[in-house]
């Protein structure tokens, strides 16, 4: 009796001291173990799904272009070492996209996303150059056709390519050598870690490009249209046969010209009138289309040829097709 009344001073039934007390208990041992915190939920942006999808896509594509003119001694005239220099880039700017997907997730840190930048504004701005130097060449090969199968030729595409990859590579190093927002954030643009200077210049460098290549268009649609109409007159065509042959070269010409206007135009203008406090659908939703441009090169400018046709048919196949050996050039083949 006495030890009950010992051991129960409070009041309380002997029950619930002996709850109380295996609490305690639990929560004293729960103290000295430390605690473990769930690691949070990696959660992906499906954007950043929908960009790596189209790096990848970009990749394959333009790496078999890149194969068939390594890989083919034959394909070394100007027009085929440009044509390879705008697949590398797109190549380039393919697996510039996977990288940037693959750390952003797995390796986060201001170095990968420095030379991640770095990587893609380098690849996008010698596909844009390398665009401008197809269109150089293809005004050059049409205005000087009797001289341009010459040494000054090579010569040229040459000087071309190491002034266009000379400043993509530049123009890629700025970033990385200390040209962005990491520090500041208010300097930022739509891209970070591009400043909103930086992503301005890339911009206007594009409408300068864009505009370039839209004059050098036009005179080349009045040449074609000129060739056609001599060619129907030393051949005696019909007015309708000299009217479908220039209007599928215009119109060759068009959808080039119209399909690299959609594709940049929407990210081009919004850079330049946007910054880090837009939101990002709005980056993503315009940056979309400019990775798609690098999805249709290979088609337009590739694929569409007839040697690098016949070196493909020859690489799958082991065969050239009897319509692709005995197609004639004509003046829409621009």
């Amino acid at each position: 009796m006495n030890e009950d009344l010992k051991v129960n001073l409070s009041g309380l039934p002997r029950d619930y001291l002996d709850a109380a007390a295996a609490e305690n208990i639990s929560a004293a041992v729960s103290s000295r173990v430390p605690a473990v915190k769930p690691e949070p939920e990696l959660v992906v942006n499906p954007w950043d799904i929908v960009l790596c999808t189209s790096g990848t896509l970009i990749s394959c594509e333009n790496a078999i272009v890149v194969l068939i003119i390594f890989h083919n001694p034959s394909l070394r005239a100007p027009m085929f070492l440009l044509i390879g220099s705008l697949a590398l880039a797109d190549l380039l700017a393919g697996i510039g996209l996977i990288i940037n997907f693959v750390f952003a997730y797995l390796l986060q840190s201001e170095a990968t996303k420095l030379v991640t930048i770095g990587l893609i504004v380098a690849s996008f701005s010698a596909s844009v150059c390398s665009l401008l130097a197809i269109t150089v060449d293809r005004y050059l090969s049409l205005y000087y056709a009797l001289t341009y199968h010459s040494e000054r030729t090579v010569t040229f595409t040459y000087v071309m390519l190491v002034m266009l990859w000379g400043t993509s590579i530049c123009l890629g190093l700025l970033p990385v050598l200390g040209w962005n927002c990491l520090r500041d954030e208010s300097t930022c643009s739509v891209v970070r870690p591009l400043t909103k200077n930086n992503a301005a210049i890339l911009s206007v460098s594009f409408l300068f490009m864009f505009a370039l290549m839209l004059q050098l268009y036009i005179q080349i649609c009045k040449i074609v249209m000129r060739h056609a109409h001599q060619i129907a007159l030393q051949h005696h065509f019909l007015a309708t046969s000299h009217y479908v042959t220039t209007r599928k070269g215009v119109s060759t010409l068009a959808i080039i010209l119209g399909t690299f206007a959609a594709c940049w135009m929407p990210f081009t203008l919004y850079s330049l009138i946007a910054d880090y406090t837009y939101p990002s659908i709005y980056t993503y939703a315009t940056l979309l289309p400019a990775t798609y441009n690098s999805i249709i090169n290979p088609v337009i400018y590739a694929f569409r040829n007839q040697e690098i046709q016949k070196a493909l048919c020859l690489i799958c196949c082991g065969c050239i097709p009897s319509n692709l050996a005995q197609r004639a050039r004509s003046p829409s083949d621009v």
